[in-house]
């Protein structure tokens, strides 16, 4: 593996899916916001968005089936950050969920 393969390895215990969903959001300063999520589990999400926030920054995310969620960014890089879900979503609801994702695609 090269430098630059190991310098992105993923450790995360929770596999990601893919899904490229766009959701509405609001930022910290209850601005509207347009996010591009890329890939979700049942704790977190990356996503693309235009809108720069800081590590720390609390998001709320409107999903079909679950509703809204609060998302704490943990990272922030170009464009791109990894959001923490403040309560993990139900195994039974986010398999709804991503077949919602999907199905929109």
């Amino acid at each position: 593996m090269g430098l630059a393969q190991a310098a992105i390895t993923d450790h995360r215990a929770t596999a990601r899916d893919e899904v490229h969903y766009r959701a509405r959001g609001m930022g910290p300063d209850m601005r509207p916001v347009t996010l591009l999520i890329v890939n979700m589990s049942a704790l977190g999400l990356m996503a693309r968005c235009e809108t720069e926030f800081a590590v720390g920054d609390r998001l709320r995310v409107s999903l079909p089936v679950v509703g809204t969620v609060i998302a704490e960014v943990r990272w922030w890089l170009g464009g791109r950050m990894g959001c923490e879900l403040e309560r993990a979503i139900d195994l039974a609801d986010y398999y709804d969920l991503l077949a919602a994702l999907l199905k929109a695609r």
